[in-house]
């Protein structure tokens, strides 16, 4: 069998291409978190008691800001490491459902409710009649991972699945997965902060809920930003992906998790590549509809993807079933359907509109992948569900592979 592309393909240029999927803001906070901790590595800067989450000194001083420097800052380079390869294939499948500007909200969101829940559990713990308990108020915690536990949760409940694996040692039920990995980690690691990593969990929760529904700005408040002309430069940036519809730049196709139970493993770096490459492309919206749950308002609209969102549902349904299945599945001529160049000529097929001329393209993209050594009909499905793209593609083939 003929080398695949990928395989032969170097480390720098694996990285590059993992980094270009990573959407706009997941890598904006992958930057800071890295640059903050490179810029303290330099300066020798280790004062975190200055900016750590202390609720003793939340409660005599009124130090707010440590709400939100607790959640930038890490102690070591496998911290912050550590934290940034678990919160990517998060942060990026849920910033290409719920769109850029929204997923930075929820991040703030859950920074800041995270840190009420830690900082009232650690007083109830403190004044309980039974027993005083001060080891929760003078804990110090600093770290991304209270926000993580906290989109393990949200991207849990929206993914549907029953079963969820730990470390791919065992399944447990996807209710008690975020329990499970909080006395884990507990278990396998120094220094965690049980307490931030606890609220996280309940923060998600919470939101899963619908207990912070009245915290959630109207679509309105959204459109607002992104129509704005100060951030004007960051819409247009590759990886944007619009929460209201608009103006479109950049080339990054959107994503999302199966319905299926195959169980993310989010928290492991060696599966990173896996879990990015398993997410089908998902045709967006750019339009909230009426009566939409705003905790999960579908499906963000990816800069440069203007799509035709007409009798979308049930195909791109269909195709993510059978991309996750093994069995061998039919081609027919809906999971085909592209119309991202509404200017070439078009046939009518089943109620779906199929291009000639994506149409040659497609089946000169379909040789290449079967000359590579991969089976056509497999070929055939993720080439569809990739759009057309053969990098994708050959992604999500190696992905069936592993």
């Amino acid at each position: 069998m003929r080398s695949n592309i990928v395989t032969e393909a170097g480390l720098p240029t694996r990285i590059n291409q993992w980094w270009g999927s990573i959407p706009f803001i997941t890598s904006g906070v992958v930057i800071v978190c890295s640059v903050i901790y490179l810029i303290c590595l330099l300066f020798g800067y280790d004062s975190f008691y200055e900016i750590c989450f202390l609720p003793s000194q939340v409660v005599s001083h009124f130090q707010v800001y440590r709400f939100y420097t607790s959640v930038l800052f890490h102690g070591s380079v496998l911290h912050v490491v550590f934290n940034m390869l678990a919160f990517v294939p998060l942060g990026s499948e849920l910033e290409r459902i719920m769109g850029s500007v929204r997923l930075l909200y929820l991040i703030i969101l859950l920074s800041t409710t995270n840190a009420i829940a830690h900082l009232i559990v650690a007083l109830l713990v403190d004044h309980n009649p039974i027993h005083s308990y001060a080891y929760f108020m003078n804990e110090c915690s600093i770290g991304f991972s209270g926000v993580i536990f906290s989109l393990i949760v949200i991207e849990t409940s929206l993914s549907g699945a029953q079963s969820r694996s730990v470390f791919g040692l065992f399944n447990v039920p996807s209710k008690l997965y975020p329990w499970i990995l909080l006395v884990l980690f507990q278990l396998l690691a120094s220094n965690v902060s049980f307490l931030g990593h606890m609220c996280g969990i309940l923060s998600g929760f919470a939101y899963t809920f619908g207990l912070f529904n009245y915290l959630l700005p109207p679509p309105s408040f959204y459109a607002s930003i992104e129509s704005s002309s100060a951030l004007s430069f960051c819409i247009r940036r590759p990886g944007f992906i619009l929460c209201t519809g608009g103006t479109t730049y950049g080339q990054l196709p959107t994503y999302s998790s199966g319905t299926g139970t195959t169980p993310p493993r989010s928290l492991l770096p060696d599966n990173l590549w896996r879990n990015m490459s398993s997410w089908i492309p998902q045709r967006g919206t750019s339009v909230i509809q009426e009566g939409q749950d705003p905790r999960f308002p579908g499906r963000g609209r990816t800069l440069g993807s203007a799509r035709n969102q007409s009798n979308t549902t049930d195909s791109d349904s269909n195709l993510q079933e059978r991309l996750l299945d093994d069995t061998t599945p039919t081609r027919t001529p809906t999971d085909l359907r592209d119309v991202r160049n509404p200017t070439v000529n078009t046939v009518e097929v089943d109620g779906s509109v199929l291009t000639n001329q994506d149409s040659d393209s497609f089946e000169e993209e379909l040789k290449k992948l079967v000359a590579m050594g991969f089976e056509k009909t497999q070929a055939e499905v993720a080439l569809a569900a990739a759009d057309g793209e053969p990098s994708v593609a050959i992604e999500i083939l190696m992905s069936q592979q592993g």
